[in-house]
């Protein structure tokens, strides 16, 4: 009796629950380069090559570990380019009794696993995907005991299953659940900001970034100095260097942004976490451990262990709870295409300019730079959401749909009509000025409000709250600012969205098919 054990490119952990319980001699496991998942969208050549080296590395220690291990190339010239083909010349190779499968992340591959048993004529176990805190099922569950869908309810839920971060009593260290008022500070001069752990490629490394540039030069992204971590023992490194070095700065800087910085207190550890080389819980047993020996102050391990099992957890939950509806939600009806700059970076508005080219550059761009200044413009702009979440996807090395697609509809977007958040993400060149140091190394003036000289994100802002109105005046949240706009004298508001109109008709398209 033979099970096949097919593992997915984003599985790469020895404790996968398809693993356990099985006799390495009954099993062969199954790892498929196939050609359909590095371009059902174009993938930032990065992405490309460090799924394909974590996947060949994670191979090799399954065999030196006594595993049997099928393991389909994507240079092989008998690869059939997709998972379910794959499984097909294996069902033909070892004639399994049984196929056995975690649960894939995405909502496209769990419909192909669900062809698999009448395709194949036998049995396919799909097992809940375990390495993740909150379940698929108990997730819906607290949903729909609840009325609305807000995070920080979850996150406490969270922090009471880990115990992370908890008293004897039941009561959050501090006394506070949430410290993300103390997150906000903005950058000063001459801070020392880590890196995180480089690791220079070996040779299987190599090789693959040797495939990556000769079969996907067409795609968007730079491959030289690739250094992330690509098996479980380098992430774990990356941890340790990243909870020393960083983590206790990063409560209070998580939210700033410096020209020229890319990472300044920021893990990166999100490629490793996504493909499964950390675990969840490991990373935030990491931040937690390291406040209890008094190495990092309680805001830092706080705001690093929310966005872990609070943030991260959720939007999982909540992809799997509104798929596939929300991919195509649209509830602002934005109809622009996505800009050409968001592709060269060539654009005077440096927050802009500063974050595609770190994107290009690394595969990478910290969350303010994803939300406020990349998906702020979009939705300011009126950006049809679907083409800046085919962006994300494409762009970004820890980009995966079941955590790419939440953050950009819902969140950055606010195209689920508000069931993720209940106010969207909007800012004017204020807050970023705030944030960053971007704005005095800018052409465009910040100070200014309208005019060719302005900062663009001051007209769009308030030309975004003129076009939706209707649907946001009686927001709670919002009335401020629509207190503020029932103050200005109609010229002021004319010259606002006449400005942003002037603007708006400079931009230029992204030429076709830049996705897919």
């Amino acid at each position: 009796m033979t099970i096949l054990i097919p593992i997915l490119g984003d599985q790469l952990s020895h404790g996968l629950a398809s693993l356990r319980g099985v006799a390495r001699d009954e099993a062969v496991l199954l790892l498929m380069e196939v050609a359909d998942e590095t371009t059902y969208v174009r993938h930032h050549k990065r992405k490309i090559a460090l799924i394909l080296s974590a996947m060949r590395h994670f191979a090799a220690e399954l065999r030196a570990d006594g595993w049997t291990v099928d393991y389909v190339r994507l240079d092989d010239p008998a690869n059939s380019g997709s998972f379910t083909g794959e499984v097909a010349r294996a069902v033909e190779r070892h004639r399994p009794s049984a196929i056995r499968i975690v649960e894939p992340g995405e909502w496209r591959v769990r419909a192909m696993i669900e062809g698999w048993a009448a395709r194949f004529g036998i049995a396919v176990e799909m097992l809940a995907d375990d390495r993740f805190v909150c379940g698929i099922l108990e997730f819906q569950t607290w949903a729909q005991a609840r009325n609305d869908l807000v995070m920080e309810f979850f996150y406490r839920e969270m922090r009471r299953k880990t115990g992370l971060l908890m008293r004897e009593d039941g009561t959050p260290e501090g006394g506070q659940w949430n410290l993300d008022k103390e997150n906000r500070a903005p950058p000063k001069r001459g801070l020392n900001y880590p890196e995180p752990m480089h690791f220079a490629p070996d040779e299987t490394t190599a090789e693959v970034m040797a495939l990556v540039e000769a079969r996907f030069a067409g795609h968007f992204g730079r491959l030289e100095k690739f250094a992330l971590p690509v098996t479980a023992g380098q992430a774990r490194r990356a941890l340790a260097h990243f909870v020393r070095t960083a983590l206790p700065d990063f409560g209070t800087y998580q939210d700033a942004m410096v020209t020229g910085q890319d990472w300044l207190y920021h893990s990166w550890l999100s490629p490793a976490l996504n493909l499964g080389l950390l675990t969840p819980l490991e990373v935030a047993q990491a931040a937690a451990q390291a406040y209890a020996a008094g190495a990092v102050p309680l805001n830092a391990a706080e705001g690093f262990v929310r966005q872990i099992i609070g943030w991260r957890e959720y939007v999982r939950g909540y992809y799997w709870m509104e798929m596939p509806e929300v991919a195509q939600a649209n509830a602002l009806g934005a109809t622009r295409a996505l800009p050409e700059f968001y592709w060269t970076g060539e654009t005077d508005m440096l927050c802009l300019a500063e974050a595609v080219r770190n994107t290009r550059d690394h595969g990478y761009a910290h969350h303010i730079q994803r939300l406020m200044v990349l998906g702020n413009f979009a939705m300011l702009a009126g950006v049809r959401p679907q083409d800046v979440a085919d962006w994300f996807l494409v762009v970004y090395a820890d980009a995966y749909e079941w955590v790419e697609l939440p953050n950009v509809i819902a969140m950055s977007q606010h195209a689920d009509g508000g069931r993720l958040a209940t106010k969207p993400y909007a800012g004017g060149g204020a807050y970023i000025d705030r944030m960053s140091d971007h704005c005095g190394r800018c052409r465009y003036d910040v100070k200014r409000k309208t005019g060719p000289g302005a900062c663009p994100f001051n007209a769009l802002y308030w030309d975004f709250l003129a076009r939706h109105e209707g649907r946001f005046r009686r927001n709670r949240r919002m009335t401020n600012m629509y207190a503020t706009w029932d103050r200005m004298k109609p010229d002021a508001r004319e010259a606002y969205r006449a400005s942003a109109a002037a603007f708006l008709d400079t931009l230029e398209p992204a030429a076709a098919g830049w996705a897919r």
